[in-house]
């Protein structure tokens, strides 16, 4: 290809570019506002309240049975380690 040609389709490209890029994100913005605008349903907000707070009570039971296995774990290898250094009879 000669560089007069090329020399000439390097800024058609750019604004080209440029524009498809200026259409697309305006039909973005738009197809975003429409998908929310139809996604709200009345009641979610109270609905995603309630299922936070019972996450948040899950993982408060959660860490608190780690913390019992935990220390059962401690108790059963203390047992364990008392019964190896008994000294034999």
């Amino acid at each position: 290809m000669n560089p007069e040609a090329v020399a000439v389709l390097i800024p058609i490209t750019a604004i080209g570019g440029f524009f498809a890029l200026m259409i697309v994100r305006t039909l973005s913005k738009v197809y975003t506002a429409k998908l929310q605008a139809h996604g709200q349903v009345p009641g979610a907000d109270a609905r995603h309240e309630e299922l936070a707070a019972t996450v948040e009570e899950l993982r408060r039971e959660v860490a608190e049975l780690a913390e019992r296995v935990d220390f059962t774990e401690r108790l059963l290898a203390k047992q364990h380690e008392g019964q190896k250094l008994a000294p034999p009879r």
